[in-house]
């Protein structure tokens, strides 16, 4: 059995634990810095939504897999920098990293120059750690209403990375409760390590990469 195939398999065990089914949630298959042949080996499984976090690797590896496989939806992860928005919003139907005014801006100003619509998540940070990227968790309810109030951008919900060395459950629900605040249906949270419980507290998108790749070189 593939690693893919092994992982929908723990997957289907993890839904069933939580009591979730399993149309409800998205699985993105993290495929950073697997070559073109790696990522369609799982596509020709079946698999259509994938996740990058480096534009580079984007424009260097879709285009060709897109013109085999024209129904892939691809999602942005990682953090953005502000001269490759445009490339981004060019090549990602969804993105899920917005964590600054400046972005919003910028993707806002895209969508009506290309009349392009495209879906975004906000990026939380939950632990308020000044290392990482997202909107600092005190300052997340102001950001998210004026993302939402003045920004004709279309927000389904809310992003995190829990603290490596901390409970993820805490912060996961600490992100949930806050996207209720403001009727966010989507929350993406959970990774190879942790999506049994981001499950449990609610992910409608999880983000996969070892289980469904194996390791990385």
């Amino acid at each position: 059995m593939s690693t893919y195939k092994n992982f929908l398999n723990k997957l289907e065990n993890s839904l069933q634990i939580a009591g979730r089914r399993s149309e409800d949630i998205e699985l993105i298959a993290v495929s950073k810095k697997k070559s073109i042949p790696d990522i369609q080996s799982v596509i020709d499984e079946g698999h259509l939504l994938f996740g990058e976090n480096q534009i580079q690797e984007i424009e260097k590896k879709w285009p060709e897999l897109i013109k085999l496989n024209s129904n892939i939806e691809l999602h942005f992860i990682g953090s953005i920098q502000s001269r490759k928005v445009e490339s981004i919003h060019e090549n990602c139907e969804v993105i899920h990293s917005i964590d600054r005014m400046k972005l919003v801006k910028l993707f806002s100003e895209l969508e009506t120059a290309k009349s392009i619509r495209r879906k975004y998540f906000i990026q939380i940070n939950t632990g308020n750690e000044p290392q990482k990227s997202g909107v600092l968790f005190h300052e997340a309810e102001e950001f998210i209403s004026d993302c939402i109030s003045n920004y004709n951008l279309n927000i389904i919900g809310l992003m995190c990375l829990p603290p490596i060395n901390e409970d993820s459950r805490k912060h996961f629900i600490k992100l949930r409760d806050l996207a209720k605040k403001f009727n966010l249906d989507c929350l993406s949270m959970g990774m190879s390590g942790d999506y049994q419980i981001a499950l449990e507290c609610g992910a409608t998108h999880i983000r996969i990469g070892t289980q469904i790749f194996g390791e990385r070189n």
